[in-house]
């Protein structure tokens, strides 16, 4: 299996380097990464890419078109285009257009971190031939999953899971810098550990059922508490937010 790799990157290398030791004969591109050991250098996406069965375009949701472009002249009919990025469903879709007929594109999205994991990072796939982009890199030790529907389908769903995981993420920094500057931030780390341990299968449902239920109680919280961070001298980027969506689900109840 001949296997292009744009984009050397963390993400790309690792991935690069479980191809390599699985047996994959390799090529990669990167303007400015060198290719890891096993990895054959390439000078273009283009030459990367001319006698590939499989692309794996791994460089980013802003150059995932640009990448396509340079190498398209050069694509052979049948080679799978991979792209891995995290980009909109609508760029994901525009591949389709620019790759043509005669290159199937593969919509991936990485379900998780591939430091550490490498190929073997959950993989959602889908379009047309994401049952061939599962079979092969199954071979190679990846878990891909395929996801029915066009190419878009896959990174629309990491995407609605991302406005948790970063959002979750962003509420964290936030909180605890604010805990840092009342004195408190140890205190706050573990408390919100501690929360996060006790989630279980009915969070979900409490979380979603208790903001509509005590949306007005809530906004007041929230108002009182953006105004402490403002105080604090922290920015109350997701604080505001929480106000006002729990004021919107208080104005509008039934939303």
């Amino acid at each position: 299996m001949r296997i292009a790799l744009l984009g050397l990157g963390e993400a790309g290398s690792a991935i690069a380097a479980d191809l390599v030791a699985a047996g994959a004969d390799v090529r990669g591109y990167d303007p400015a990464v060198p290719a890891p050991p096993g990895v054959a250098p390439r000078g273009s996406e283009a030459d990367a890419v001319r006698d590939a069965d499989l692309v794996l375009s791994v460089n980013s949701g802003h150059d995932a078109l640009t990448a396509l472009a340079n190498a398209r002249p050069a694509l052979r009919p049948g080679t799978i285009w991979a792209d891995l990025n995290t980009a909109s469903p609508a760029l994901k879709a525009s591949l389709v257009d620019a790759a043509g007929e005669a290159v199937p594109v593969v919509d991936v999205a990485l379900m998780a971190p591939v430091p550490g994991r490498g190929v073997r990072t959950p993989m959602l796939a889908a379009g047309p031939a994401a049952e061939r982009y599962a079979g092969i890199m199954a071979g190679l030790g990846a878990v891909v999953t395929v996801q029915p529907g066009p190419v878009g389908a896959a990174i629309a769903r990491k995407l609605l899971r991302s406005v948790f995981y970063k959002g979750l993420a962003a509420a964290v920094v936030e909180a605890l810098a604010a805990a840092e500057a009342a004195g408190c931030a140890d205190w706050l780390r573990a408390d919100i550990g501690a929360d996060l341990a006790g989630f279980d299968e009915h969070t979900v449902d409490r979380l979603v059922d208790g903001s509509h239920r005590h949306a007005r109680r809530r906004a007041e919280e929230m108002a009182a508490a953006t105004e402490q961070l403002a105080l604090l001298g922290v920015p109350p980027r997701i604080s505001a937010a929480a106000r006002d969506l729990l004021a919107d689900l208080r104005d509008h109840p039934a939303g």
